[in-house]
């Protein structure tokens, strides 16, 4: 019999316990906080953006970093063999635009209490409230030790998460360990986060929820990346989908900028011949009034300062050089980057352990064998649409189902 401990019961970690377990070894998962999945409940906004319901191919083009690296993973643990698993014990799911998928019932927990029942359907034994302070490998057995206590195994996987969210006990461990083992970490950066904004325009607007724009990000004034969706000004700038993807493509050292398209289904052409009308309807009209029709109330004075006309102009006396800044506001309204929110509000880490010293067939440690690093504690993230936690799942199993396969040639 061989003696597994999976440290970190987060999606990857319980993914992993469960992917190694069989009748030739014992699986014990250790968890520092009082339950599983702290961080897996409050993903979705609570309700637990499982996965993506693409093909599995298409998982490749939303990874931000090390995609290649991913293919083993993917390709042995899809999002159909994780949607399968969860469904098999239990769990209904719906899938949503984008492709998302949630539980039926909009409840992460629903999600854990499914995970917590396959783990103890398969008789793993769950350790909680155990902060691992120091790990080291003698011989063959790696030790753990925590406060009080000591642990010993013969395969370890370090699923401790990385740096976001830290309320949820994800405070970088995994890279101390790593470390540790003489393992190299990249620069972390939070991943999928709100943007602060320079200025105080965005403070006029904040609450306001832009739907169907086009919003580019621009680097060191060049086009860098365009994405179309749902954004929201907030007290200290700016979030909402698009802005959580192209947050984690904003590094240091590097001038940021955002353009919003407010009216990307309209051409310059399109959209002055649709001011044109509406001019014409309220031509005795102050210009503020005029626009009533075209944009929100919240957004006509911001993108009127922006197009440099007072806001009580009459449409009359609207020159056609007026009309076409107007035009650009509207289709460039934009606004600079002061820097991302910090690891605290982040939904993933960038950066952590270089997938160099990773093995991607197995997990598995280069440089220490038996020592395995899954999910987000690797240099690994994607964009947002449940493509972070199939990486989870997918290291997950293939590290687990790689010792199992080792304790099933060593039994």
């Amino acid at each position: 019999m061989k003696d597994i401990i999976v440290l970190g019961g987060g999606p990857s970690g319980m993914m992993a316990a469960i992917a190694a377990k069989n009748e030739n070894n014992n699986v014990t998962l250790i968890e520092q906080n009082e339950k599983l999945g702290k961080k897996l409940y409050i993903t979705g906004k609570g309700r637990c953006n499982i996965t993506n319901y693409r093909d599995i191919s298409e998982f490749f083009t939303q990874m931000n970093r090390n995609g290649k690296f991913l293919y083993s993973s993917f390709y042995t643990f899809t999002n159909m063999d994780i949607l399968d698993l969860l469904s098999k014990n239990g769990l209904e799911y719906k899938v949503e635009r984008g492709e998302r998928v949630f539980p039926k019932t909009d409840k992460s927990s629903d999600v854990i209490k499914t995970f917590k029942k396959i783990l103890v359907d398969k008789e793993i034994s769950l350790i909680f409230n155990q902060k691992i302070k120091y790990i080291e490998k003698r011989k063959s057995k790696f030790y753990l030790y925590s406060k009080d206590e000591r642990y010993s195994c013969d395969y370890l996987v370090v699923a401790t998460g990385g740096l976001s969210y830290q309320s949820t006990g994800s405070t970088g461990d995994g890279y101390k360990f790593a470390k540790n083992f003489g393992l190299n970490i990249t620069q972390t950066y939070p991943g999928l986060v709100g943007v602060n904004l320079k200025g105080d325009l965005y403070k006029k607007l904040t609450g306001v929820n832009l739907k169907n724009v086009e919003i580019t990000l621009l680097k060191d004034n060049k086009k860098f990346k365009t994405d179309f969706g749902e954004a929201l000004f907030t007290h200290y700038g700016i979030s909402g989908p698009i802005i959580l993807s192209l947050s984690s493509l904003i590094y240091p050292n590097s001038k940021y900028s955002i353009s919003i398209d407010l009216k990307p289904g309209l051409n310059i052409s399109q959209l002055d011949d649709r001011i044109n009308r509406d001019f014409n309807k309220y031509l005795n009209k102050d210009i503020e009034n005029g626009l009533k029709d075209l944009l929100i109330k919240s957004l006509i004075e911001p993108i009127l300062f922006n197009a440099e006309i007072p806001k009580d102009k009459k449409i009359n006396q609207i020159t056609k050089e007026e009309r076409a800044r107007l035009v650009k506001a509207i289709k460039q309204f934009e606004f600079d980057i002061a820097g991302l929110r910090d690891f605290n509000e982040a939904i993933v880490t960038r950066g952590g352990i270089d997938v160099v010293e990773i093995d991607s067939s197995t997990m598995e440690s280069k440089k220490v064998q038996g020592l395995y690093f899954t999910g987000e504690v690797l240099d690994l993230d994607g964009f947002t649409g449940g493509y972070n936690l199939q990486i989870a799942y997918s290291t997950g199993f293939l590290a687990g189902n790689s010792i199992k396969e080792k304790s099933n040639d060593n039994k």
